[in-house]
């Protein structure tokens, strides 16, 4: 017959399967969050990554339509990587400033793209100089 203290050891030796059980269900839960953070980081990378990307081909439009034709332009097309753009300028009226001699525009600059199941759209505003061209 086992002492009392035998019996103690005996049951310290190990792990018993409802220990292990509950062991594995933690780390799969643990395995399971790190997973969904790592799969979200990459999501977030890849969306600042176009992001990015759009912001750059607006401000790369306006510099190049920083000198615009005094009746206006009106001009779009779209990338190899699915963003769309889109310039569009129209007179600012002077008529009773100081400034009635100067041909100014105002310029708008969109940008859109698909990201995922979400559009998502850049806009640039702003004042060029229009000239008779």
């Amino acid at each position: 017959m086992l002492s009392i203290e035998q019996r103690g050891r005996r049951r310290a030796a190990g792990f018993s399967l409802l220990e292990m059980v509950v062991a594995m269900a933690i780390l799969a839960l643990a395995l399971g969050a790190l997973y969904q953070a790592a799969s979200g980081a990459t999501r977030n990378v890849r969306s600042d990554e176009k992001y990015a990307y759009g912001v750059e081909l607006a401000r790369t439009l306006l510099a190049n339509y920083a000198r615009v034709p005094r009746d206006g332009v009106s001009a779009g097309g779209e990338t190899a990587g699915g963003f769309d753009w889109r310039v569009v300028t129209r007179p600012v009226d002077l008529e009773r400033t100081a400034l009635a001699a100067a041909s100014l525009q105002t310029i708008a600059v969109t940008v859109r793209w698909q990201d995922g199941v979400r559009s998502r759209e850049v806009v640039l505003d702003s004042v060029v100089e229009g000239s008779a061209q």
